[in-house]
């Protein structure tokens, strides 16, 4: 297959021909038992871009995300990232991880370590980065997301908001080339989802490549390049979200975004 290719199932996405992609997914298939959740999905993922993907429940978003760090194996097809085959080699599957960061929907902290300890665990166990050096690191991740007061206390003593911003400082501390959401804010209060997305907005302005699984159509709007629909385990359509928000063409999408449009009024 031409590296340059868009694929099929793009509608209006264009990138340059000489820019590879960082991220390959070429006919993947994905079984849970007799459910075919994952069905012959083909896309590519590019350095610096915001891809946000979005999709009914049990549409095989989150599942197909979860692929790209091997949580979840694909049954078909082929997935390489960074030029790595993600396969069963334990070896590439450890070299994706550390080039792919991931923050899920439930943070996913350590309940018995400080915020300070969470964020500087990986660096120091993983790429033998000395305390002093991770803990510099460390500060500096933390006041980017705004948690720098924070450093001495544990995950019971933080708002759901604050939990989710060290989340995402303890995966950029292994200075991935990729981060992964899933479903970042859905288990967040409505008035602390607003500080969850500004620090992700912040990252996409910093050229930091996104991809999002988010019901979130206004961080959407605002800062993805690309948008994906999922619908039972395919992708229906790819578009800029100008023209995917303005110029829907498939009704089922149509319908989608009239029921998030109605229920967040």
């Amino acid at each position: 297959m031409n590296m340059a290719e868009v694929p099929a199932g793009a509608q209006g996405v264009s990138k340059p021909e000489t820019k590879e992609p960082l991220i390959i997914a070429e006919n993947i298939n994905k079984h849970f038992g007799q459910f075919h959740v994952i069905k012959d999905v083909s896309t590519k993922f590019y350095q610096g871009e915001v891809t946000v993907i979005i999709g009914a429940s049990g549409s095989g978003k989150s599942t197909f995300l979860r692929m790209l760090n091997r949580l979840e194996t694909h049954d078909s097809g082929r997935i390489v990232i960074d030029g790595i085959v993600l396969d069963d080699d334990l070896k590439h599957i450890d070299a994706v991880r550390a080039e792919v960061g991931m923050v899920f929907q439930s943070f996913n902290l350590f309940p018995h370590l400080t915020v300070m300890d969470n964020i500087t665990l990986a660096p120091r166990r993983l790429r033998g980065v000395t305390r002093a050096q991770a803990e510099e690191t460390a500060k500096g991740l933390l006041a980017k997301v705004g948690m720098s007061a924070h450093s001495h206390k544990y995950p019971h003593q933080l708002s759901g908001g604050q939990q989710q911003r060290v989340a995402i400082a303890r995966s950029l501390a292994m200075q991935p080339k990729v981060m992964l959401f899933d479903e970042p804010t859905s288990a967040l209060d409505p008035e602390m989802i607003k500080e969850v997305l500004d620090v992700m907005k912040d990252l996409a302005r910093g050229g930091m490549t996104m991809i999002v699984v988010t019901h979130e159509m206004g961080f959407a709007r605002e800062v993805a390049d690309r948008v994906i629909f999922f619908e039972k385990g395919q992708i229906l359509e790819e578009a800029p979200p100008a023209e995917f928000f303005g110029n829907a063409r498939n009704e089922r999408i149509r319908s989608f975004l009239g029921q998030i449009a109605y229920t967040a009024r």
